[in-house]
């Protein structure tokens, strides 16, 4: 009996220093920041300096700020235009690819390169593309007959939807795949059921494939909400948040204060609040999935 409880702990020993590595990981870059950031967010921390304790004053701070309330709005509309593109686009391109068969490995590689390369590099690309003058993209647009072709991200008006352009054709990729292997959980039975029944075409997607696949659906939606808050490095690489503030989103904000200016506890406080935005939207997805996702016979 001894001889078993010295294994069992032997063996727990054995399994937490195996842990170790990964706790230790866990605790100094992901644990210790998220607590220092909340420490930091009641304090007027510059990084360097001791920080003094402030309070609330933070959050008051950034409540009043219109650029603040303007990048949290930027958020909401990248978020209107990205999430229903990313979708739709994914949606049909890998229906397409999935009724394809032969030959599908290629179109699957071709699509998901974009997502594999570095997001700077791209933003260089189609921002070059994006010129107003000479760019490709207007340049074709004259070809053809479009007098006063977009002025894309010199534009106001235009600028965020730029941006989103060239986050959904990055990001279909990915979710390309994620929708073939819902696809491809689909027992073909159903199919063939569905066809007896006169089900092709765009019914056999919509009273079969669509409703088995909304699990995945659910996937690629709170996946893709919580990438609209975290959008960082296309804005930073193609605009700067200009022209004025028409691009300017929260995490660009939090860089701006916390790296740029110094305003270490603000930008913390920032942080915070895109935080307990996200998560908000999370839950209440949550909350109405069941209204919606199909998870099979309970």
């Amino acid at each position: 009996m001894r001889q078993v409880s010295k294994r069992k702990l032997k063996d727990t020993l054995v399994g937490y220093a195996f842990l170790l590595p990964s706790l230790f990981g866990f605790s100094l870059f992901i644990a210790y920041p998220i607590i220092r950031g909340f420490i930091l967010s009641f304090t007027d921390s510059d990084g360097f300096n001791p920080a003094r304790f402030i309070g609330i004053e933070n959050y008051v701070k950034l409540l009043k700020t219109p650029v603040i309330r303007k990048s949290l709005l930027n958020n909401v509309k990248y978020m209107l235009m990205f999430v229903p593109g990313n979708l739709f686009m994914s949606l049909l391109i890998s229906t397409l690819v999935f009724n394809i068969g032969r030959g599908s490995r290629f179109f699957k590689t071709v699509l998901f390169f974009p997502y594999i390369t570095s997001s700077i590099a791209i933003a260089m690309v189609w921002k070059l593309l994006y010129l107003p003058d000479n760019g490709l993209i207007n340049t074709v647009l004259r070809a053809i007959g479009v007098a006063n072709p977009p002025m894309w991200l010199a534009s106001t008006k235009t600028a965020l939807i730029s941006v989103v352009i060239v986050a959904v054709w990055q990001s279909i990729g990915l979710n390309m795949l994620i929708f073939l292997s819902g696809m491809q959980c689909i027992p073909q039975e159903l199919y063939d059921v569905g066809l007896l029944d006169g089900c092709t075409g765009w019914k056999k997607f919509r009273y079969i494939t669509f409703p088995l696949l909304t699990p995945t659906v659910f996937f690629v939606l709170i996946m893709g909400i919580i990438g609209s808050f975290k959008v960082f490095d296309m804005v930073f690489q193609m605009t700067n948040g200009g022209p004025g503030d028409a691009t300017t989103v929260m995490v660009y904000q939090i860089y701006k204060e916390g790296i740029t200016r110094l305003h270490v506890g603000y930008a913390s406080a920032l942080a915070y609040v895109l935080f307990a935005i996200v998560l908000l939207i999370t839950l209440i997805q949550f909350k109405l999935q069941k209204h919606w996702v199909y998870y099979g016979e309970e």
